[in-house]
C-alpha cells in the first residue's frame, strides 16, 4: 500500500504522528533519514510507538488517518490531538472560538431580545421617531429616494456606529414585512409601559387618559394615537403596551406614536380604580338609552375615557366602573362608529371644553 499522497502542488506531503515515549520529539523522516532517536524500535505493552505501520499512520491514497481510533484510546496530554469525552445524550454548546467574527449566542438570550425589538416604518413615523428617541433605533433601512430627507439620521447612525443599509424596495418589504413601508423602516426596542401609580406620582390639574381595553386592530390604534396627540391625550392605558409599537399602528399615527405613553396596571379594571381613587371621572360611551347626548354632556376636566372594541363594547366589569355614560347622536342608519373615529370626537368635544 502506498504510504505517501500528494498535494495540489503535486509535490510528496509527509505526516508525522507523536509517539508514547519523548512525545515532544519527532521520529525519523522517512525521506531523509534524519532525526532518528534512540529507542526509537522499543515497544511500550504491545503498541509500537511513534513509528506505526505506514499504512495506519499515514492513509491510504485518499489521505485519511485510520490511526486515530488507536491514538484516541490512550490520550496523553502532549498529543497533537485533543479528545473530548462526554455523558451519552449530553448536549455541548458551538464555540467558534472567534473566528470570522462568530461567537457563540445563547438562544433563549437571542429570544429575549427579539420580543424586546419590533419594527417600525412609514417616513413621517421613522421621523418622528427619530427626532424624539433615536437611542432606541436598533437598525435602519433605507431606499434611495428617501435619503437625502433622513440625512440627520444617517450621520447620527454612522457616528454612533447603528448599522444601516440602504437597499431595492424589494429587499425592504422583506426587512419591514410590508409593501406599505414608505421607504424606510427602523428596528427599535421596544418602551415599557409605564404604572398606573407612577403617572399618578405627579399632580395635574387637567388630564384626560384613554382607557383601551381588548382594541387590537393596530389601524384603529393607529388613528386613536394620532387623534390623542392632536388634542394633547399623552396617558394611554392598555392590556399590553406592545399594542402601541406595531409597525402598522405606529405607519398610521403619522408621528403621533411619540407623543403618547402606555400606562399599565394589575389588570385594566384595577386601573379604572386607581384612577378614579385619585380624583379622575371615569367615562364610558354607550348607544343605549340613559346615556347622556355628547352636545349635552359636560366632560370633566381629569377624566379617563373607557374604550371597548367595536364588536362587544366594554367588559361588563368595566362599564361598572363608570361614572357617567355619554352618546354620539347621529341618524342611527348604523349601529355604532368605529372605535377610532369615535374617540376622534370625543377628545374634540373635551378639548373645546377644556381649553
Amino acid at each position: 500500500m502506498n504510504d505517501e499522497f500528494k498535494g495540489k502542488s503535486g509535490k510528496v506531503k509527509v505526516m508525522y504522528v507523536r509517539g508514547d515515549d519523548n512525545g515532544d520529539k519527532r521520529g525519523q523522516n522517512p525521506r531523509t533519514g534524519r532525526g532518528s532517536r534512540p529507542g526509537a524500535d522499543r515497544q511500550e505493552g504491545s503498541r509500537r510507538p511513534s513509528r506505526q505501520s505506514d499504512s495506519a499512520a499515514r492513509g491510504g491514497r485518499d489521505g485519511k488517518f485510520r490511526g486515530n481510533r488507536d491514538r484516541d484510546a490512550q490520550p496523553r496530554s502532549d498529543s497533537p490531538w485533543r479528545t473530548v469525552s462526554r455523558a451519552p445524550g449530553e448536549e455541548t454548546k458551538p464555540d467558534h472560538g472567534g473566528i470570522s467574527g462568530k461567537s457563540y449566542i445563547d438562544p433563549e438570550q437571542l429570544r429575549r431580545q427579539r420580543m424586546e425589538e419590533t419594527r417600525v416604518y412609514g417616513e413621517n413615523a421613522c421621523q418622528a421617531l427619530f427626532q424624539s428617541r433615536p437611542e432606541c433605533i436598533v437598525r435602519a433601512w433605507f431606499v434611495q429616494s428617501v435619503t437625502p430627507r433622513f440625512r440627520d439620521a444617517l450621520r447620527w447612525l454612522a457616528a454612533n456606529r447603528k448599522a444601516y443599509h440602504v437597499v431595492e424596495e424589494a429587499e425592504l418589504e422583506k426587512a419591514s414585512g410590508t409593501e406599505h413601508h414608505g421607504g424606510v423602516c427602523f428596528l427599535i426596542k421596544k418602551r415599557v409601559g409605564t404604572p398606573v401609580s407612577e403617572w399618578l406620582a405627579t399632580d395635574r390639574e387637567q388630564d384626560c387618559v384613554l382607557a383601551l381595553e381588548n382594541i387590537g386592530n393596530p389601524h384603529n390604534i393607529g388613528g386613536i394615537m394620532r387623534s390623542s396627540a392632536h388634542f394633547g391625550v399623552k396617558g394611554l392605558l392598555v392590556d399590553d403596551a406592545a399594542v402601541l409599537e406595531s409597525g402598522a399602528a405606529v405607519r398610521t399615527a403619522e408621528g403621533g406614536a411619540e407623543h403618547v405613553q402606555a400606562l399599565s396596571a394589575e389588570s385594566f379594571v384595577k386601573g379604572l380604580e386607581a384612577f378614579r381613587k385619585a380624583g379622575y371621572t371615569i367615562v364610558t360611551t354607550s348607544s343605549h338609552k340613559g346615556s347622556t347626548p355628547l352636545t349635552q354632556a359636560k366632560l370633566p376636566a381629569k377624566m379617563v375615557l373607557a374604550l371597548g372594541q367595536e364588536s362587544d363594547g366594554l367588559s361588563e366589569s368595566a362599564l361598572k366602573q363608570g361614572d357617567m355614560s355619554v352618546s354620539i347622536d347621529g341618524t342611527g342608519k348604523v349601529e355604532s362608529l368605529n372605535v377610532s373615529v369615535a374617540t376622534g370626537i370625543l377628545l374634540a368635544e373635551w378639548w373645546r371644553q377644556n381649553h
